[in-house]
């Protein structure tokens, strides 16, 4: 799980610096796998302004760019398509190491036309396989500036090893709720105000599952939104995703990565458009295929859990979805899907197939089964507010299945389990910290409802881990194991004693 520093901060209200942060995070159980500053390799990398671009006398497909770079004017040698005056790119000059090409830049000579450095494609820079142009900057951007800066790519990206049971924690929220809950800041409140839909969706959804299989997906929530515009996305989408290594793709496309990331919320945008009839989510027929959006195509069993319309299968329930449906810059009406799909089948499916995906990821770990229509609402805020467009009625098939599990914690067995005495207020702020409902009993007990969010907690014993993960770990004291008395005489058989004592007579 990637997240940067001020990605954490959106939801963390905290002032601690980062080398605190990761501490915590792993004393959490949170293990920092590693922590990437690209500060200081970007450093030699500024924003360039073209302000003059020339034919090559000898070569057709190269230019002759000037760039102002801010220190001064100099002459790059471009075979870029899109490289023409006015524009801002990246500039590299002689002696920068290029990480893309693994190259060390030199002054030199190309086709008869002295070159000093370099304007900069994305794959030249690392950030992507794109290589069709040179990386264009907003014109705002300050000559001179650093690159690093000016893209967000100066804020250090942090890498964490989930366990498998801490779904709760593949999103930005979760783990801003852990360090809260440590006391590191505190967590920022979270509006979820529902969207007004303005019309009956004309796609409707039916989960027509059998018996036994029900489970698959028991709940789907679906919204039509009419008339929208998918753009790129803007600046700040992009570089939240650049940063932790996805490829910006179009404002719908990125929307919903945003929302798998922030929020562990995966989402799937259909183009209505391509949709006949309404939406079926059922076991998938054996022989049937879908061409996916990872340009592959996939022959299916009778076990997968499909999302289909009149013609066939449009996607793989919380594992991918297809290209016949996806959407393009030409998308105008949409049909989004927030759903809960069983982690076994979803695994299961997935490792069949041989598909890793971020959707996959996070519905075989457990999403939250009462974020459903919450994460729709939101979901639904953003796309009206970057696409623009309007939104239908909410469509919903199914229902959260029960969730609600209420335990019983006797303060004692936490210093029994864990070796340390945790006072009775510092359990109960940790537990409400963690988000759990926690009541004091009669007999001195503690009734505690646990959150939609933790599927891993099932027990008086998890809510005492929970207690001392959080209160720390290193706080458990270092108890030497007892020293034993006297040593005690060894036992001796009757015969052995009476063998002994012949012995000694015969001497």
């Amino acid at each position: 799980m990637k997240f940067t520093l001020s990605w954490l901060k959106e939801h963390l209200d905290t002032d601690r610096g980062l080398e605190e942060i990761a501490e915590r995070l792993t004393a959490l159980g949170l293990e920092v796998d590693g922590i990437e500053d690209k500060t200081a390799a970007l450093a030699p990398f500024t924003v360039g302004h073209v302000v003059r671009c020339e034919q090559h006398p000898n070569a057709n497909r190269l230019k002759i760019c000037h760039v102002h770079t801010g220190a001064g004017e100099t002459q790059v040698v471009c075979g870029a398509p899109n490289a023409r005056a006015g524009m801002k790119g990246v500039f590299a000059p002689a002696g920068t190491y290029i990480p893309g090409t693994d190259m060390t830049l030199k002054p030199g000579v190309i086709r008869g036309v002295e070159s000093n450095g370099m304007l900069c494609s994305e794959r030249e820079m690392g950030l992507s396989d794109e290589h069709t142009g040179i990386i264009e900057l907003p014109e705002d951007a300050p000559v001179g500036a650093p690159f690093a800066r000016i893209m967000g790519l100066d804020d250090p990206l942090i890498d964490i090893a989930l366990t498998p049971d801490r779904g709760d924690c593949a999103g930005v929220r979760g783990i801003a709720r852990d360090l809260a809950a440590a006391g590191i800041g505190d967590l920022r409140d979270l509006a979820v105000d529902p969207v007004a839909g303005r019309f009956k969706s004309p796609i409707d959804v039916k989960l027509t599952l059998p018996k036994g299989a029900q489970i698959a997906c028991p709940l789907f929530v679906g919204r039509y939104v009419r008339g929208l515009k998918n753009r790129p996305s803007p600046r700040w989408l992009q570089d939240k995703l650049r940063a932790v290594g996805l490829r910006p793709i179009s404002t719908l496309v990125d929307i919903t990565n945003y929302f798998t990331l922030d929020r562990d919320r995966p989402l799937h945008v259909f183009d209505a458009d391509t949709v006949a009839g309404g939406l079926h989510v059922r076991l998938s027929k054996a022989g049937e295929t879908l061409d996916a959006l990872n340009d592959k195509s996939y022959t299916l069993d009778d076990q997968v859990c499909v999302i289909a319309d009149d013609d066939g299968v449009l996607a793989l329930g919380g594992v991918i979805g297809g290209q016949s449906s996806g959407c393009t810059g030409d998308t105008e009406n949409v049909f989004v899907e927030c759903a809960l799909f069983d982690p076994l089948r979803t695994a299961a499916s997935g490792r069949k197939l041989a598909i890793d995906s971020d959707a996959r990821y996070r519905f075989e770990r457990g999403v939250d089964p009462d974020a459903v229509i919450a994460g729709m609402e939101q979901a639904t805020r953003l796309i009206v507010e970057l696409c623009g467009g309007e939104p239908s009625e909410l469509v919903v098939a199914g229902a959260v299945p029960g969730w609600r599990r209420t335990l019983s914690l006797r303060p004692a067995r936490v210093e029994h389990l864990g070796g340390v005495a945790v006072p009775l207020d510092e359990q109960v702020r940790i537990l409400t910290a963690l988000g759990c409902t926690v009541a004091e009993c009669k007999d001195g007990n503690l009734r505690v409802e646990v959150p939609s969010w933790r599927s891993d907690i099932h027990g008086e014993a998890e809510l005492g881990e929970e207690v001392l993960r959080v209160h720390g770990f290193d706080n458990i004291p270092a108890v030497s194991m007892p020293r034993l008395g006297a040593l005690t005489r060894p036992a001796i058989t009757v015969k052995q004693r009476a063998s002994t004592q012949v012995r000694r007579l015969l001497d």
